[in-house]
């Protein structure tokens, strides 16, 4: 059933699953199919702070299969070793995991025009059922002369020889990008677009790489390029929208209206500088407008999904969503005026062109299901399922027990907001070196503040660390600083009550770097926790934050972690 909606109905009901085409790398079947091309894994993680392990990643690629999306760009494998083994792990699992109607997303690894970034990314994605190797060079005259200090000539000779090369080690689905298109000379891409297609390209990607165009100048661009490409007939057309101007998605939108059949967006919209297509948003659009509006435009995804998706890139890469963000931020589906609550009472049509349970927001009112702490597992998995994921064996049992000490804490039942952030701190979480037993804090306005933590070290035996502070935070970090003898700057902290109430639950967000970039300057990492006790929430944070380092220590000096030998002492980590 293909997904369509009309403005002037009443709010879209929850889409069923659509039939998505056969894929053919060159070709799809259905001239109003539109493929969703996810980057959140390569150019998402390109945003400033956005950190991702390899765990993360795999755990975002999973989500982002429930979610459907046609293929996961899952990375920059000659980027470093770390990176390389992220996507080949991903393609290797999800780009195996075929389901009952032969979906199973494609997987792919971004390169430059150059034989060593093509190795890499062969070598990485080969092992998924559907692999893809995306390559790019620059095409706009200001790239040309000033990065890549080549002539135009020499850059049509690197990316022909460059598509033949992928196609020569039998990769059959070649993605080629000019970078800076927006900005390109538009005989010069017909030229390269079409010597490309004669190299044997199957996606042509048309990047506004620094997001200058505006969208009736971006369908322009592509609508020229489908009219004076040679050989465009036998290739999908693709858009890849940067958002400094704050149009990614009307421009993306408007590349599909012109012809083309791919999209590229990330989740929350995250990427380089102001970020990319918001996934979410283009989704949505292509769903409420895509028939009457869009010439019947559809993608295949499950969107559902979405707001479980968003949730866990955001605690993922400690990227904040806005409040006023488009479909996922908090206010999204809130209503304070009194005409628009008004409105609401007496239909809820009046000011939702949406129906919030089509991204996977279920309100309370509606919910059917009123958790507290009588409620058990079953009850819980069923909450769970209903909110976008499935739990089960020893994780069910982990979630169920924070869920009771929530429960048995707050006054009033467990809210959705509840399970997420507990979600978030059971599930979706780094691989947990050191973790947090027990914690006792004494402060006040008279008395130094002093913390006493008990960690399960790696090797699972427990240790007791006392220190003193200038509050309870202070004193509870400096106690793990003692156990784990890593030194480090806290770059931020911020806390946040996703419900209301003296009894509310926060979570709580830590950004760590190693001191003196001993590691690299540049390299952050977050931790999120979430727990009832803001100073419990806190040490749970900083411990992934850690933990996440410590991770990243040992794989960028490709030695095994000396934290996660049997025989390790905290002497051992002077």
């Amino acid at each position: 059933m293909r997904a369509e909606a009309n403005a002037n109905e009443s709010a879209a009901p929850v889409k069923a699953k659509v039939k998505r085409p056969e894929y053919i790398p060159n070709r799809i079947d259905d001239p109003n199919y539109v493929r969703i091309f996810d980057t959140t894994l390569r150019d998402g993680e390109q945003s400033p702070g956005a950190t991702l392990t390899s765990k993360e990643k795999l755990d975002i690629a999973r989500q982002l299969q429930k979610l459907g999306v046609d293929i996961i760009e899952a990375g920059f494998p000659a980027a470093s070793p770390d990176d390389h083994a992220a996507v080949m792990q991903i393609a290797k699992t999800v780009g195996n995991d075929v389901d009952e109607d032969g979906y199973v997303p494609v997987i792919c690894g971004l390169s430059r025009a150059n034989k060593k970034d093509i190795d890499a990314s062969w070598s990485a994605v080969m092992h998924a059922k559907r692999p893809r190797i995306h390559t790019f060079i620059a095409t706009s005259e200001i790239h040309m002369t000033y990065k890549l200090k080549k002539t135009p000539d020499e850059v049509v000779a690197l990316a022909v020889e460059a598509v033949k090369y992928c196609r020569s080690l039998g990769c059959d689905d070649v993605e080629f990008s000019p970078e800076d298109a927006g900005r390109s000379d538009p005989e010069f891409l017909y030229r390269i677009l079409g010597e490309v297609i004669k190299a044997g390209a199957t996606t042509l990607n048309i990047p506004d790489t620094v997001g200058i165009t505006i969208p009736d100048e971006f369908g322009a661009l592509i609508a020229g390029i489908e009219a004076n490409t040679v050989g465009v007939e036998n290739v999908i057309l693709s858009t890849h929208c940067q958002n400094d101007l704050g149009l990614s998605t009307g421009n993306s939108l408007a590349g599909a209206v012109a012809g083309a059949r791919q999209i590229e967006c990330t989740i929350n919209g995250i990427g380089e500088r102001a970020g990319n297509a918001s996934l979410e948003e283009v989704a949505v659009a292509l769903y409420l407008r895509g028939k009457n509006h869009m010439d019947g435009l559809y993608t295949g995804l499950s969107l559902e999904h979405i707001m479980l998706t968003s949730r866990m890139v955001m605690d993922y890469t400690g990227m904040s969503i806005q409040p006023h963000k488009a479909i996922v931020g908090a206010n999204a589906f809130a209503h304070e005026s009194g005409i628009h609550q008004d409105g609401m009472l007496k239909n809820k049509t009046t000011y939702e062109i949406i129906d919030p349970s089509l991204v996977g927001i279920l309100r309370k009112d509606a919910a059917g299901i009123v958790l507290g702490k009588h409620s058990g597992r079953h009850a819980l998995k069923t909450r769970l399922q209903q909110l976008g994921t499935t739990v089960d064996g020893e994780q069910l049992n982990e979630v169920f027990n924070r869920f009771k000490l929530v429960a048995e804490t707050k006054g009033g039942g467990v809210q959705d907001e509840d399970l997420l952030a507990i979600l978030s701190d059971e599930v979706w979480q780094p691989v947990e070196l050191w973790q947090l037993m027990e914690l006792q804090v004494v402060s006040g306005s008279k008395s130094l503040a002093t913390a006493t933590v008990k960690l399960r070290g790696p090797d699972g035996m427990p240790r007791v660390f006392c220190a003193v502070g200038t509050g309870p935070v202070d004193a509870s970090y400096k106690a793990v600083d003692m156990a784990l003898q890593i030194e480090v700057d806290l770059l931020d902290y911020g806390m946040n009550a996703v419900t209301e109430g003296i009894d509310a639950m926060a979570i709580t967000k830590v950004t760590i770097r190693e001191k003196n970039g001993k590691l690299d300057v540049n390299r952050k990492f977050q931790g999120t926790g979430a727990d009832t006790d803001v100073i419990v929430g806190s040490v749970r944070a900083y411990l992934k934050a850690l933990n996440k380092l410590i991770d990243h220590v040992s794989k960028r000096s490709n030695q095994p972690s000396p934290f996660s030998s049997a025989e390790m002492t905290v002497d051992a980590l002077n």
